[in-house]
């Protein structure tokens, strides 16, 4: 004898799993707002009075990190190629407050990717920082200076993913800024 399924091809849960459906539907339902609703990424931007060369090499170059970024750096520029700095005039490389970023990607004059490899000793998320990742776009203007786009990506919806990212939103804003002051001089 077939049961009530195969005989009228319509399958109705047993009425004791409807209230457990129904839950967990709304649970997925509300988890997916608010994921959705927490900003996953930063964006700062904002035009270099440079041409592009200029701001490519200032990124991509030990000269041009020295010059505006921090007084010790070095920059192996290729694929998986490593970015360290250190803002401390009394620092160097490789000492507890060097920052490593791994350069994940890149196309020269156009767009650099990076990654937090080895944040300095006293960062504040040092366990998350490794989630998420910058890329950086580089655009000629008409009026021969460079437009640059900083996105980070790969921030959580939950609090101390959004403390970072907020962390992440005001030093890209900064690095921008000094950027351009570097460049107006």
């Amino acid at each position: 004898m077939q049961d009530k399924a195969q005989a009228t091809g319509v399958y109705r849960p047993q009425s004791n799993l409807l209230p457990m459906l129904k839950l967990t539907a709304l649970f997925v339902a509300l988890t997916a707002s608010l994921l959705a609703a927490a900003p996953s990424s930063t964006v700062s931007e904002g035009v270099i009075a440079a041409p592009v060369d200029q701001v490519w090499a200032a990124w991509t170059t030990i000269e041009g990190l020295k010059a505006w970024v921090a007084p010790h750096a070095d920059i192996t520029l290729e694929l998986d190629g490593r970015m360290r700095t250190n803002y401390s005039p009394e620092g160097r490389l490789g000492d507890a407050g060097t920052i490593e970023n791994r350069i994940l990607a890149f196309e020269p004059r156009r767009m650099l990717s990076i990654r937090v490899a080895k944040p300095p000793e006293n960062f504040p998320f040092r366990e998350r920082v490794g989630e998420m990742w910058t890329i950086l776009y580089f655009e000629p203007t008409a009026d021969g200076k460079t437009k640059l786009r900083i996105v980070g990506l790969g921030f959580g919806a939950d609090e101390t993913a959004q403390k970072m990212r907020a962390f992440f939103q005001a030093g890209n804003d900064y690095t921008l800024t000094m950027l351009q002051k570097r460049f107006s001089q």
